[in-house]
């Protein structure tokens, strides 16, 4: 039994059972992959994937136990690895941090200015992803940290704390009927904004559910022309006419935008962005001075005593 069948078994369960996925991952043959599994059943005496015929259908019940304790196996020689790595020296090494672009684009750059500012030697990585994809970044640790709205919260084997709370608005252009709202923005209602063309995020972004929960609570079915996954796409078509854009707050700026920004708070509730971590992940301490500059409040201590619970 070697590291090497409990690493191949891992990416065989995290490509589907597809072997040549698992192999092209891993940067090794098919054929070695294959002999492995196999070899770790033989010494372990019992099957590990249920087959028909050529075919991998799935796990076999000890399988699922065999694989779970894999995970765990190469969990902890990656947090082994990082101990050391931290011990040796000056702090260096990659921090992955896995985002939306609305948080990469309107939260994260003056964190980023001060996390490199601090640790010169450690390169920081910024992966761009909806949030289902941020979360199975985290769990396949090809990802360090998580940063979103949706999702992180909800997905077993992942630690959250919150960061920020923040409200949807709608932007239009000067002179646009819903302006006059721009001084009374708690007198805006749905029926208000359901008279118009919508554009706003897809469904798995940015509060996208709130939306949708909120018109359907109140029997009114928005004209959604355009969905997009990036405020400024929604901006630049909000500009050239074709609707009423509902964004973050965060990503609004009337002075820059050049648009008028109508809180909705009243009408789509409150937002939680949140930041996750993969339960068990040994974090290195430049990881924990990158959340404490994303959160301020939350030092190594509390975040040690959140992560655990």
């Amino acid at each position: 039994m070697n590291l090497q069948q409990f690493r191949f078994l891992r990416e065989a369960a995290r490509q589907k059972f597809n072997i040549t996925a698992a192999a092209r991952a891993l940067h090794t043959s098919q054929p070695g992959v294959s002999k492995s599994i196999i070899e770790l059943e033989q010494e372990l005496g019992v099957p590990i994937l249920a087959r028909h015929g050529k075919r991998i259908l799935g796990l076999t019940p000890p399988g699922q136990q065999v694989l779970d304790a894999a995970e765990r196996i190469m969990l902890d020689i990656d947090n082994l690895k990082k101990l050391a790595r931290d011990y040796a020296g000056a702090p260096s090494g990659t921090l992955r941090v896995a985002t939306t672009h609305t948080q990469a684009r309107y939260v994260l750059p003056p964190v980023v200015h001060q996390f490199l500012h601090k640790f010169p030697q450690v390169r920081l990585k910024l992966l761009e992803a909806n949030p289902p994809q941020i979360a199975h970044l985290l769990l396949t640790g090809a990802a360090d940290i998580g940063f979103a709205t949706e999702s992180l919260v909800e997905t077993p084997g992942l630690k959250t704390i919150p960061v920020y709370d923040w409200q949807h608005v709608a932007i239009v252009p000067p002179g646009h009927a819903l302006a006059k709202f721009v001084a009374t923005p708690g007198k805006l209602t749905l029926k208000d904004l359901g008279r118009h063309s919508l554009i706003t995020y897809e469904t798995q972004f940015t509060g996208r559910r709130k939306i949708d929960a909120a018109f359907a609570e109140h029997n009114i079915a928005p004209t959604i022309v355009l969905e997009a996954v990036d405020a400024d796409v929604i901006k630049t078509y909000v500009h050239a006419g074709l609707g009423i854009g509902i964004i973050a707050g965060v990503a609004a700026d009337a002075q820059r935008d050049g648009l008028l920004v109508l809180p909705c708070g009243h009408l789509f509730g409150r937002n939680t962005t949140r930041l996750a971590v993969k339960s068990g992940a040994y974090l290195r301490g430049f990881v924990y001075s990158f959340i404490e500059l994303l959160a301020p409040g939350w030092d190594k201590h509390k975040l040690e005593e959140a992560f655990r619970a």
